[in-house]
């Protein structure tokens, strides 16, 4: 999963995909409705691959949270964003044991479902092995040596 373009905008619902930097800020596209948008460089914009989560041994990176939901879940859907604020715990927990559990809020947690089910409808969850798999196995294939043509005896007569 590439979170690097993928973008949540403060004060707008859902996220967003970066598409071109202009002068004044950039143009971003809604993966909810597909609608573009301008934003300037004053809007408070945070990128997915930026954000971490609270743990006890430090902070974990959200790619790292959302593979691991992606893991339980075999790449499908996760729980209701709107389930009650102790199911919301307890599945975060099952996916995240060691998340601190007085520094990561159930609004952090429902944020955090509710952008991986919207990552998920739009098929943008897949398997980091079968991405690595085909990169590895192209890589290997341009780097393989050629065949060299066999030569061939010139009959005379």
């Amino acid at each position: 999963m590439n979170l690097e373009k993928i973008l949540a905008i403060s004060g707008k619902p859902g996220l967003y995909v970066l598409k071109v930097q202009t002068r004044t800020g950039f143009v971003a596209e809604s993966l909810a409705d597909g609608k573009k948008i301008t934003v300037n460089l004053k809007s408070n914009v945070s990128l997915l691959s930026e954000i971490s989560v609270y743990t006890y041994e430090g902070e974990k990176p959200l790619k790292e949270v959302m593979d691991a939901i992606a893991t339980k879940e075999n790449n499908g859907p996760a729980i209701s964003h709107k389930e009650d604020n102790a199911a919301l715990a307890a599945y975060f927990k099952e996916v995240l044991p060691t998340y601190d559990e007085e520094r990561v809020y159930a609004s952090d947690i429902k944020k955090i479902l509710n952008w991986y089910n919207t990552l998920q409808a739009k098929g943008l969850i897949v398997e980091e092995t079968a991405v690595e798999e085909v990169v590895e196995a192209a890589v290997a294939e341009a780097e393989a040596p050629a065949e060299k043509p066999k030569k061939t005896k010139k009959v005379t007569e």
